[in-house]
């Protein structure tokens, strides 16, 4: 007689090794996407923004000097993008889930390509003028305006006089908060923040990578490259982008079912087809509001975490 067919104990665990290129594949079109946000970014920091008009009496507030930057550009995608990447994979090491970490990584990608996107497509078409503009456009001290008109004639290095047409809003303050809003996020489903159980400690951990962002937000306004509105509008920015795009991978940080991306719920309920997750998702609402098997999976799911997060594989 043949043997008789293993005991299958749930959903095979999602190491790296044994899902990772399924997951890639099923969102090869995101990462496609992802490539053309890094393109249309690029364009828009090649191209001339809009030379807002700047009259002589208008330049008592743009005598602020220039100063170099207290964060220098190069930082930016260092500590918005690279260390949260960094804790991103330190945690997958930990609970040894491909989908969190895949998700988790692209999830983060799109925050600071779409508000780069669109922070550097707003620079180029509002033009303001940044608070230290007198010195890019005069860098002698000498001042020239048109007779008519008074509109500055500027005699400075033209690339500097560019950079200074792109005061509004604040790239440093939209990445940062799209980079460390979205790993406040993350850090806030991982730990449980909003699990009700009043452990105010956690929210200190949420909190810093903002306070992080809040900083950066702040050397822009105190080494005169941007007005307060700049860095308040490009700090809004970052953060709701980054709230939407953690959403579209997460559930909402509260308690188990925020501990782990939306593709693990669906790998936990339909492991063998992942790439039909709209129509198993629309099945699974109708077999489950009926109290069928889908249900009592669904039942199991809690469990299922818990082994997860004492860093045991399920199954």
């Amino acid at each position: 007689m043949p043997p008789p067919p293993p005991i299958r104990l749930g959903p095979p665990h999602p190491y790296l090794k044994t899902h990772g290129s399924k997951v890639a594949r099923l969102h090869l079109f995101d990462w496609v996407v992802l490539a053309l946000l890094v393109a249309i970014d690029v364009g828009l920091n090649l191209i001339e923004p809009f030379h807002r008009f700047v009259g002589e009496d208008m330049m008592t507030d743009l005598r602020y000097p220039l100063k170099s930057n207290t964060v220098p550009v190069w930082a930016v995608p260092i500590y918005a993008v690279i260390g949260p990447i960094i804790i991103i994979i330190g945690i997958y090491m930990k609970r040894r889930n491909v989908y969190d970490m895949h998700h988790a990584i692209l999830g983060l990608l799109f925050s600071v390509l779409i508000t780069g996107v669109l922070t550097d497509a707003i620079k180029d078409g509002v033009g303001r003028p940044r608070p230290n503009f007198f010195w890019r456009c005069f860098p002698d001290g000498v001042p020239k305006f048109n007779n008519i008109t008074t509109q500055v004639i500027c005699h400075g290095d033209p690339a500097v006089i560019k950079e200074g047409h792109k005061s509004f809003p604040s790239g440093h303050s939209s990445w940062s908060f799209a980079g460390l809003g979205f790993l406040s996020w993350y850090l806030a489903g991982k730990i449980k923040a909003f699990d009700r159980r009043g452990h105010v400690a956690k929210l200190c951990i949420v909190l810093l990578p903002l306070l992080l962002a809040a900083m950066v937000a702040v050397s822009r306004v105190s080494d005169y490259w941007h007005h307060w509105q700049d860095v308040s509008a490009g700090g809004i920015l970052g953060l709701v982008v980054a709230s939407f795009c953690y959403l579209q991978f997460f559930p909402p940080p509260s308690g188990d079912p925020g501990f782990w991306p939306h593709a693990y719920f669906e790998h936990i309920l339909n492991p063998e087809g992942e790439g039909q997750v709209q129509s198993t998702t629309n099945s699974n609402h109708r077999r489950s509001l009926s109290g069928g098997p889908v249900a009592m999976e669904m039942g199991n799911t809690n469990q299922e975490l818990g082994s997860m997060e004492e860093g045991r594989p399920a199954g």
